[in-house]
């Protein structure tokens, strides 16, 4: 069983409640969406097939147990679901990054998911499975990327009418680097006292916007 990989590194966690931790990230190649502020356009190019056990050999070589499963989209792939059961059953803790646009029923219920809800200044506002929130645990988490007040309303919206049960600890509001403050996006959620956390990207603000393996 192969996975077509674009890059697997050991670095810092830079979104989420795990924000801060160190993290081995399996990003996967291959999207099927087209997101107009998208920072890893380059998992759509470099792909290299890898089977499953090859790829747990390689993350075997850090001193990590947090793991997380990005790309592009991981569930494009068949093989991911599988490569996520193979972590946890080796005692990994594994995080999966998704835009939300395919179903998460079947995923280990142990696999903590981080669902992407797409903005409107995304141009893929429509892209969500928003059935997908029925399959949620107390332990996944929702992220809204935020680059303008249209964006945020749309959210604010999401997270008042569709998301009172998920935790305001586990819903993520993150602007988009270079297009909105974090003061700016602050201050909107204080003056509403929203439902969520501002959750800034903390490997850009440490190694730059541009920089690949962080």
């Amino acid at each position: 069983m192969q996975l077509d990989i674009c890059e697997i590194f050991y670095s810092l966690q830079g979104e989420s409640t795990f924000a801060g931790l160190p993290c081995i990230f399996i990003r996967l190649s291959g999207c099927n969406l087209n997101c107009s502020w998208c920072d890893t356009r380059y998992a759509d190019k470099e792909p290299e097939s890898m089977g499953l056990d090859r790829i747990l050999k390689k993350i075997g070589s850090f001193n990590c147990n947090l793991v997380e499963i990005t790309g592009g989209e991981p569930l494009l792939q068949e093989a991911t679901s599988t490569l996520i059961s193979m972590l946890i059953e080796k005692k990994y803790q594994v995080l999966l990054e998704t835009n939300g646009s395919k179903s998460i029923q079947h995923i280990h219920p142990d696999c903590i998911k981080i669902m992407d809800i797409k903005c409107p200044s995304s141009n893929e506002s429509d892209s969500f499975l928003f059935e997908n929130i029925n399959f949620m645990t107390k332990k996944d988490e929702i992220k809204f990327v935020i680059g303008s007040r249209e964006d945020y309303e749309f959210a604010k919206s999401i997270i008042e009418n569709t998301l009172s049960r998920i935790s305001q600890k586990k819903i993520h509001l993150s602007p988009v680097f270079g297009q909105i403050s974090p003061h700016a996006l602050a201050d909107l959620i204080i003056e509403d006292n929203l439902h969520a956390r501002l959750s800034l990207q903390q490997h850009k603000l440490i190694w730059g916007p541009d920089k690949r393996g962080v």
